[in-house]
């Protein structure tokens, strides 16, 4: 029974969410026939009269009151139900979200389920299981969700300006925003900065966060001392969404009107109002509202996250590389003049052999050791390995191909595919190891050192773990958004994909001859 009225109670719900914006001025009904005529509003009230009789009822949105006979079920969502006194359900009777009145004499041969608030006689006892939960305050709170429902959520908008109470809750959300925005000035101006100089590579650094945030905890969790850590991180990702979002909305303000000294608090208050009030004003435009929020969420999120790693970069710096020194070569000693038959030869004539001059003589040592060293340099000639052509689309498009055939036949081989799902995601887990690995060995994969590709960070050096993990992790996504973020580099002006950007690389064409 329990059961039962729970699969009705989500069905209600999710016919709710379904439902379109249009159905709050028109009528739904359901009628199988004359005589089971089970009947369903949507955003209408329902009168079941004394004399009549109906199979079920299903109203969400609405109120319904219940005079004669119901045979089966009555369901009513975020509305009131009122069940006179000659009322009769031989089923459950289920309120979510609102409230139930029942009057003297009223029968309910099912279970009685409330969630709000329920106003019952001493003499009333359901045939079934009783359930309350809540108040009936709380039922008549969730009811006044409904108008926001259908004239905000199911249209695309978080304000409705036709509501007191959105606007009242849109001020408290702007007053503590504010204060945030004064008290926390600095890691607020860092984050607008941040999507100043570099909008893209925030949007996708909060992607990336969102798409990490999950699997980072069922990790975590799966250790004694990682429950304890799950906390800590939820919380830090709260903070990095809120103090972002401050961010974006004053770099919307510093984008409608432009700010001369980002570190002014004056000007960055005028710019967070400014940028504040524009974001209010998207809210209340259908689809658009919806969209900008989303925006705002996962802007803010990549700047605070590019804001805390430039932090941390400038506290931890890591420690240069040792450059490589070439010695110059140890000059012959020069052979006697008489043995060249030049007795008569003097150290100090003209005719006579002079020392050979060793290399880099004339230049500092620091000088020396700059033309021999480089960190982005091929070993062997120092050309910089970003001087290199970028490789085409083509050319990654085949290495990916050849890396997808040893991953198959490698799946093959461990027989990972016949576990069904399961199976499907150790394929996926064991594709993201071999690129990984070998990008931070190699450089590269087997497929690419047989396209004569590599992968190289912007700066000339090689990827470390960090950098290949972030690119693999970053490549899942932009293989599931059907493949857009792969088809990006088409029309990147620097032939790179979203998941170069984020990391931070570049795929070049190198010889043969180069070594790994």
């Amino acid at each position: 029974m329990m059961l039962r009225y729970r699969r009705l109670a989500g069905l209600a719900l999710v016919l709710l969410l379904a439902a379109p914006a249009a159905a709050s001025a028109q009528r739904v009904n359901v009628s199988f026939d004359d005589i089971d005529r089970p009947t369903l509003r949507i955003l209408q009230n329902f009168t079941l009269r004394h004399d009549d009789t109906v199979r079920q009822i299903v109203v969400i949105g609405g109120d319904a009151r219940i005079e004669g006979h119901v045979s089966e079920d009555v369901v009513v969502v975020l509305g009131k139900v009122d069940l006179a006194s000659t009322a009769v359900i031989d089923g459950q009777l289920v309120v979510v979200a609102g409230t139930a009145q029942i009057a003297e004499g009223a029968k309910v041969a099912g279970d009685f389920v409330v969630v709000g608030g329920a106003d019952t006689p001493t003499s009333f006892s359901p045939g079934g299981t009783q359930v309350v939960v809540g108040t009936a305050g709380l039922g008549e709170g969730l009811r006044n969700l409904v108008p926001w429902l259908t004239k905000g959520l199911l249209l695309g908008r978080p304000i409705v300006p036709s509501l007191g109470w959105v606007w009242l809750v849109a001020a408290v959300f702007f007053f503590l925003n504010l204060c945030l925005s004064v008290l926390f000035d600095a890691p607020v101006r860092t984050c607008a900065t941040t999507l100043r100089s570099t909008p893209f590579s925030a949007f996708f650094a909060g992607l990336l966060v969102l798409l990490l945030v999950g699997p980072v905890c069922v990790l975590l969790a799966a250790s004694v001392i990682g429950l304890v850590v799950i906390p800590f991180v939820l919380c830090a990702v709260v903070a990095a969404a809120v103090l972002g979002r401050i961010g974006f909305a004053r770099w919307i303000g510093m984008s409608a009107m432009p700010q001369d000294d980002p570190a002014d608090r004056g000007e960055s208050l005028r710019s967070f109002v400014i940028g504040s009030a524009l974001m209010t004003v998207a809210y209340m435009i259908p689809v658009i509202g919806m969209l900008t929020w989303i925006l705002a969420g996962v802007f803010g999120l990549g700047s605070a996250t590019l804001a805390f790693y430039g932090s941390y970069r400038r506290e931890n710096p890591k420690p240069p590389k040792p450059a490589r020194v070439v010695l110059p070569p140890t000059p012959a000693a020069p052979a006697p003049l008489d043995a060249l038959g030049g007795a008569s030869l003097h150290a100090g004539d003209v005719d006579a052999p002079q020392p050979a001059v060793p290399p880099f003589a004339s230049l500092p040592p620091e000088d020396a050791s700059r033309l021999t060293a480089d960190a982005g340099s091929v070993p062997g000639n120092g050309t910089s390995v970003t001087a290199f052509q970028k490789a085409a689309f083509g050319e990654r498009l085949a290495a990916l191909a050849l890396d997808a055939v040893a991953i198959a036949v490698i799946v093959q081989l461990l027989s990972l595919d016949r576990h069904g799902d399961f199976g499907d995601r150790l394929m996926v887990f064991f594709a993201l190891i071999y690129h990984v690995g070998f990008w931070t060995w190699k450089g590269t994969t087997p497929g690419g050192m047989i396209c004569q590709l590599r992968v190289v960070r912007i700066d000339g050096r090689p990827l470390e773990f960090a950098e290949s993990l972030v690119r693999g992790l970053t490549g899942i996504f932009s293989l599931i958004v059907a493949g857009l973020g792969f088809l990006w580099m088409l029309w990147d002006p620097d032939g790179q994909t979203w998941h170069d950007r984020v990391a931070g690389t570049y795929v070049v064409k190198v010889p043969r001859s180069v070594p790994a």
